[in-house]
């Protein structure tokens, strides 16, 4: 199950998928107010969200699951792992955080997030991860823009669930030349399993895995106890 970035959507994942398969079959979160979803009020709250993915995963069918988030999508990723964890036999097989700060080292940097419309999109081209087409068009910008402001509205009053809840192995994926999430940041993430940790770091900047697919999908086969199809 894969979890988009602030402002992204499902289709993000697909050049991920596409490699994957046929050894892995992919799925990826929609979050509410964007695309087919575009009618829905977004969730301004991470850990509301994570309830909602939770309870429409549910317990694990059998097969080896694995979670991976991007950005906001890793911290999303790790809170529904761990109401998975509180699952008889629910926790998943593998969480993959890319391009996230771990939880603790987040509270060592300045929380200062951009809430205001000028700054958010200020951000997001500074980070490179939206078609500048979308900024040039001012219809298309306001279709966006509610589900962006909701984004970094959750980004912003998160906290996150502490100590080791999990004891699945964590993977933590990091840009060489990330602005949001140095190496060290992510390798924090170590601290948040009782479970195996490691660290890949992909050459880039915050949007790295974009010219990493095909190693990233590697990787995840490599870590999967059995295929998923």
């Amino acid at each position: 199950m894969c979890f988009p970035h602030a402002g992204g959507s499902a289709s993000y994942w697909r050049p991920l998928a596409l490699a994957l398969a046929p050894a892995v079959d992919v799925s990826a979160v929609q979050y509410p107010g964007r695309l087919d979803r575009l009618r829905e009020a977004p969730v301004e709250d991470l850990h509301r969200l994570a309830d909602l993915i939770a309870q429409a995963l549910g317990p694990s069918d059998g097969r080896p699951r694995a979670l991976l988030g991007h950005s906001m999508g890793a911290s999303l990723a790790y809170e529904v792992a761990v109401r998975l964890a509180r699952l008889p036999g629910g926790e998943p097989d593998l969480l993959v955080v890319s391009g996230r700060r771990a939880p603790i080292a987040a509270r060592w940097r300045d929380r200062y997030v951009p809430l205001g419309d000028a700054e958010i999109i200020d951000h997001l081209q500074r980070l490179g991860g939206t078609d500048s087409a979308v900024f040039d068009d001012p219809d298309l910008l306001e279709l966006v823009l509610p589900a962006l402001r909701g984004d970094y509205r959750a980004i912003a009053s998160y906290r996150d669930t502490t100590g080791q809840p999990l004891a699945c192995p964590v993977v933590g994926l990091a840009g060489d030349r990330d602005p949001q999430a140095t190496v060290e940041e992510v390798e924090a993430w170590g601290e948040h399993t009782s479970g195996a940790f490691r660290t890949r770091v992909f050459t880039g900047g915050h949007f790295f895995l974009n010219d990493h697919t095909e190693e990233v999908a590697e990787l995840i086969c490599g870590l999967l106890p059995t295929r998923t199809s």
